[in-house]
């Protein structure tokens, strides 16, 4: 049996696997956990992501990456090897070409970083291609006519966004906010204003079901019931939450991702510019399921902004494509 080549949309939330000839086969959270007594991984993906802040003392829950970038080494080759065995992509003799997207402005050390770990986990010959360009190809953007196509993929690590034609990326500019971090201000706030500990999972509740940046905010009267424990005196509290105010937590990192945008469209060529005011800007990633989202950045932007189809699903779709045609793939880099 031969290897199977794979794309790997190697995210902070989540780690998206696309096999050729299958299509995507895998979407888990980028969870480990292990226990620190014998070092022993115990779980991996949505069994670990089932213990965040229910495990006894010697066990710990690891975010192998942080903003986009591998934040722990060891971590994320187990959780490579785990999910490459689980799918059974390797062959008798062969090993897969892996093809992995990587945010725009990471380092050579970290792409380094990146290799290494996907090589020991069991690839062959390891591609790197920037995120914005993949997402956008995922998203059905056809960025190889000499035309302007601006992508902005919000994801759980960063936000990068790009303007890209004929192929290749013109301008781009990445910052390290975005889906965790929206999820880390909403946790913040209740503990500064209510004097509660909540858990990130719970603090990503709240982004999801009443979470809204909309300019009118069809979701103001939205609430949600949420339970922590109350710094006073130690015990458990419920407490209930507004879209209202859940939106004004929301506000300036937003802002963050909107000034991030705006950057790259002010430094985009005058002709290319004039394409996105006809083509608009397409939204991927998780975070641009945000409620309100693209209506806010078309109103900051002056440019429509749509949300691509399956935009949790537009970065792997992308390595996908890529991996299926690997010769005609233009400025692949394999390292």
């Amino acid at each position: 049996m031969l290897a199977k080549d794979i794309g790997i949309d190697l995210g902070t939330a989540n780690v998206l696997i696309y096999v050729k000839g299958e299509g995507i086969v895998l979407n888990e959270p980028s969870v480990v956990a292990l226990d620190q007594t014998t070092n022993k991984v115990l779980a991996v993906g949505k069994e670990a992501y089932a213990m965040i802040g229910r495990t006894p003392r010697n066990i710990v829950t690891i975010r192998p990456l942080q903003d986009g970038v591998i934040a722990d080494f060891n971590a994320t080759e187990w959780m490579l090897r785990h999910f490459l065995h689980q799918l059974n992509v390797k062959g008798l003799l062969t090993k897969p070409k892996i093809f992995i997207s990587c945010p725009s402005n990471i380092t050579s050390v970290e792409q380094k970083a990146i290799r290494e770990t996907a090589e020991k986990s069991g690839g062959k010959t390891i591609y790197l291609e920037e995120e914005p360009k993949v997402a956008a190809i995922g998203a059905g953007m056809d960025i190889f006519e000499p035309s302007g196509n601006m992508v902005v993929d919000i994801g759980g690590g960063t936000t990068d966004a790009a303007v890209l034609s004929m192929g290749a990326i013109v301008t781009a500019s990445s910052v390290k906010m975005a889906g965790d971090k929206l999820s880390g201000e909403i946790a913040t706030y209740i503990k500064k204003e209510y004097k509660l500990l909540i858990g990130e999972r719970t603090a990503e509740d709240v982004k999801v079901k009443i979470g809204s940046v909309a300019p009118g905010g069809r979701k103001k009267d939205a609430s949600m019931e949420i339970y922590g424990r109350d710094m006073v005196n130690g015990l458990p509290r419920a407490l209930t939450v507004t879209s209202e105010e859940i939106e004004k937590v929301l506000k300036e990192p937003v802002d963050l991702i909107i000034k991030t945008a705006r950057g790259v469209l002010e430094k985009t060529p005058p002709e290319l510019a004039a394409d996105i005011i006809d083509r608009g800007v397409i939204l991927t990633g998780g975070g641009a399921l945000l409620h309100g989202i693209d209506q806010l950045l078309a109103e900051e932007l002056k440019v429509p902004v749509t949300v691509a189809e399956n935009p949790m699903e537009s970065v792997v779709m992308g390595t996908g494509k890529m991996i299926d045609n690997l010769n005609d793939a233009v400025k692949i880099k394999a390292v």
